[in-house]
């Protein structure tokens, strides 16, 4: 789930729809009481609006046995009016929290896992770092997109789509519908992370896919 600060209005600001916070940790509650604890909570980190907010939403959560994962100020889409300065770097963000509460790395959980894993070493649970920005994973990711709409998204950052549901339509078999997958996934050259980490704040970036159009 989503949640990028304790404060409504500093929530309100970033998720642009005007949803409280209240609503959300009491999401929280119900999916861990309908069994599916850990729940991971994903706050995105932009300088100048939400930074003051990463030691109190560490201390929220230390001891729930759900995990806070915080996740750099991306570029996804082209209307959110990213800057390269708003971004807080990944490093940054685990030195404040062990500064206040000690930290040490735990193994991925996972192959292609975009997190790094901390653990609270007095047992306070454990906390993730997304740094796709400073720390780009662009050659061990194993993570696709599906559309709504049938459209198989290779990268966050892509611009066009592969289309799945006129192959499903027009009868493929599972095997016909697995190899095309495979070759799709097997030439693709997704280096977007690496590409824009070179690249100023200022540069004219080519159209990417809106993240409400194929989810986190």
């Amino acid at each position: 789930m989503s949640l990028d600060s304790l404060d409504d209005e500093v929530f309100m600001a970033l998720n642009d729809a005007r949803f409280p916070v209240a609503r959300v940790l009491e999401a929280i509650a119900a999916a861990a009481a309908a069994g599916l604890a850990p729940v991971k909570v994903n706050m995105v980190v932009r300088r100048g609006v939400n930074e003051q907010s990463i030691l109190p939403m560490a201390a929220h959560f230390r001891h729930t046995g759900h995990v806070l994962r915080f996740i750099e100020y991306m570029d996804v889409g082209t209307t959110n009016g990213w800057r390269l300065d708003e971004v807080v770097p990944a490093a940054e963000i685990i030195s404040l929290v062990g500064g206040q509460w000690p930290l040490e790395p735990l193994a991925p959980s996972s192959p292609g896992e975009v997190a790094a894993r901390y653990r609270y070493r007095d047992g306070g649970g454990e906390i993730g770092v997304i740094a796709s920005v400073t720390q780009p994973f662009c050659r061990g990711c194993t993570r696709a997109r599906l559309s709504a709409d049938g459209k198989l998204y290779t990268c966050l950052f892509a611009g066009t789509g592969h289309d799945l549901r006129g192959l499903l339509r027009a009868g493929a078999s599972d095997e016909a519908l697995r190899e095309h997958i495979v070759g799709i996934w097997t030439r693709r050259a997704d280096r977007y992370s690496e590409w824009r980490t070179r690249q100023t704040s200022r540069t004219k970036l080519s159209r990417k896919v809106e993240m409400s159009y194929i989810g986190g």
